[in-house]
C-alpha cells in the first residue's frame, strides 16, 4: 500500500485531454467504493458557467484561479476522511502550486494513452477550448508530457477498462 494513500485517501488522475481521466475515474471509484470528483465539473459548478465560457469571458489565468481554488477544496475534503478519485483537468498537473497542493494528499497516477487516441477523442469537441487545432493541440500535448511525467506513476493503456486493470495491479490500496 502506498502510504500517502493511508494517510489521504485520494486518487488524482492527470494526463492530457482525452486521456480517459473522468471515465477510467468513475470506474476506478465505483470499483473502490470512492466517490467520485470530475474537478472540471466542479469549476463550473462553482462559476456558474461552462469552461468555454470561463475562457473566453474572464481568460486562461482566471480559469487557473478556479482550477487551483476547487482543488484546495477536494483536498479539504479528503483530509476529513472522504475517500475520493478525482479527475483533473488537462492542464492542472502542469501547475507547480497544484503539485505542491497535491504532494502530501493521496497519489498523482497519469493516464498515458498513445497521442493519437487523445485526437481522436477530443477533436472537433467544441467544450474543449485548447483543442480546436491539431497542430496547437500536439504542441501543447509536448509542452505538458513533462509535467505529466512527474507523476509517481504512469499508466499507459489505451482504454479506460485496461487503465483500470493497470491501476490494480499496482496494489496501491
Amino acid at each position: 500500500m502506498d502510504l500517502r494513500l493511508k494517510q489521504a485517501p485520494v486518487i488524482w488522475l492527470t494526463g492530457f485531454m482525452g486521456s480517459g481521466k473522468s471515465t477510467a475515474g468513475k470506474l476506478l471509484a465505483k470499483k473502490l467504493g470512492w466517490r467520485f470528483v470530475d474537478l472540471d465539473a466542479e469549476i463550473e459548478r462553482a462559476a456558474g458557467k461552462p469552461i468555454p465560457e470561463i475562457f473566453e469571458e474572464q481568460g486562461e489565468e482566471a480559469f487557473r484561479d478556479l482550477e487551483h481554488q476547487q482543488l484546495l477544496s477536494q483536498i479539504g475534503c479528503s483530509r476529513q476522511g472522504g475517500a475520493c478519485v478525482v479527475a483533473l483537468g488537462g492542464g492542472a498537473y502542469a501547475a507547480e502550486r497544484n503539485r505542491d497542493a497535491m504532494a502530501d494528499c493521496g497519489v498523482a497516477l497519469w493516464l498515458d494513452p498513445p497521442f493519437p487516441i487523445l485526437w481522436a477523442r477530443v477533436s472537433g469537441n467544441e467544450k474543449r477550448p485548447l483543442a480546436k487545432d491539431p497542430d496547437a493541440f500536439e504542441k501543447l500535448y509536448e509542452t505538458r508530457r513533462d509535467s505529466y511525467a512527474l507523476a509517481p506513476y504512469r499508466i499507459a493503456s489505451g482504454t479506460s477498462e485496461a487503465a483500470i486493470d493497470e491501476i490494480l495491479e499496482l496494489n496501491l490500496f
